[in-house]
């Protein structure tokens, strides 16, 4: 009796190959994909059946799909990635750091052309156009345990140059973590750079300080933080933000917020899936979605802003903006009070409501020189 089709893939699956479905879900990828990374040479079957044209694939090349697939997440091209598969460990480690920086570089750049566009068609030309004024920053920052905790892994950092909150996971490491994110941001302090090139600085310093906080990793145990920062070249600021830690601007008496909270609950709001009303009491709203140390790769939201006389920043980890109600946080950042004022009256109101969290606060006034 001849061997049939099922009977020759048997007798494939009897020397160790396994067939494209089988494949692709050992590597977490579709049959598709492999199609087309096999037609431009980047992950090339086994074996192909000679009659039926089936690809089969040996077990041990489950590790280099799906290295292929998680460079295809970070947007690296095709043959690129056909490129650095051929690397050693060491000079593919070298070749991805280069390909992430020019894709920072070129964000950056792509960001600076949007925020110009973005302010002369909201009319704001004429800041753009007129001489900045020279501006300082009057700050204050501190960073408290709360009521019920016995251990505080949240940071706070301030300065002319950096305004940064961090809040490092509840456990070993966290403070450690959240302690290193900023420090990594610490040395564009004394970079004497344009403004122009911020956003550049910022996305390399998160990188080392992602790394840095994966450095921790200890007893298969690996803490995460997250980093809420404004870096300042003369009037120019650069936000950098990963996680719930937040930062919020009070101009002419609106306060506004700055950055969107990378939770769980808050994708599910984004998505329609859930009530707002719902996320604020949900009890996995706190669940982070983006951090540093977690995940294949970090991805901080970037943005670059001018800042004006009069404006009032406050960062601040989610023991502050979690509990106190919006309208409080304005009352409180609105009065003629002085930086150090305002964070011993944002820490009381965070008191008041129990302070079941750490609470982290930077406040810092833009005034005119």
């Amino acid at each position: 009796m001849p061997v049939g089709r099922r009977d020759r893939h048997e007798e494939e699956a009897d020397v160790g190959l396994l067939t494209i479905g089988a494949f692709a879900q050992a590597a977490g990828l579709t049959p598709k994909a492999l199609r087309l990374y096999d037609q431009v040479g980047v992950l090339l079957p086994a074996a192909v059946d000679p009659e039926s044209g089936y690809r089969l694939y040996d077990p041990e090349q489950v590790s280099m799909a799906r290295l292929v697939a998680q460079l295809r997440r970070i947007g690296m091209p095709l043959a690129m990635i056909r490129t650095v598969c051929g690397l050693a460990p060491a000079a593919a480690a070298e070749a991805i750091t280069a390909y992430w920086r020019q894709v920072t570089a070129d964000t950056a750049a792509r960001a600076r052309l949007a925020t110009v566009l973005v302010d002369h068609l909201s009319g704001g030309s004429t800041i753009v156009s007129s001489p900045n004024p020279t501006v300082a920053v009057r700050y204050a920052s501190d960073c408290e345990t709360g009521a019920v905790r016995d251990s505080n892994e949240d940071a706070a950092y301030a300065s002319q140059r950096l305004l940064a909150v961090a809040d490092g996971m509840r456990g070993a490491g966290g403070a450690d973590a959240s302690a290193a994110a900023i420090d990594a941001l610490r040395p564009l302090e004394l970079a004497d750079a344009p403004a122009v090139e911020l956003l550049t600085m910022l996305a390399g310093a998160v990188a080392d300080a992602d790394r840095a906080v994966r450095g921790l990793a200890a007893d298969d145990h690996q803490p995460v933080t997250t980093l809420t920062a404004l870096l300042r070249s003369g009037s120019q600021l650069a936000l950098v933000h990963i996680g719930d830690t937040r930062a919020y601007l009070l101009r002419d008496g609106e306060l506004s917020l700055l950055t969107q909270d990378h939770t769980w609950v808050r994708t599910q709001v984004d998505q329609g899936r859930l009530d707002p009303v719902e996320a604020a009491t949900h009890p996995q709203r706190a669940m982070l979605v983006r951090a540093l140390g977690a995940g294949p790769q970090v991805e901080a939201d970037l943005a670059l802003r001018t800042a004006l006389p009069g404006d009032r920043y406050l960062l601040c980890s989610d023991g502050l903006s979690a509990v106190v109600d919006r309208a409080d946080l304005c009352a409180v950042l609105a009065a003629a009070t002085d930086p150090e004022q305002t964070v011993r009256g944002l820490i009381d109101l965070a008191r008041a409501e129990g302070a079941p969290d750490n609470i982290a606060c930077v406040v810092a006034d833009i005034v005119a020189v």
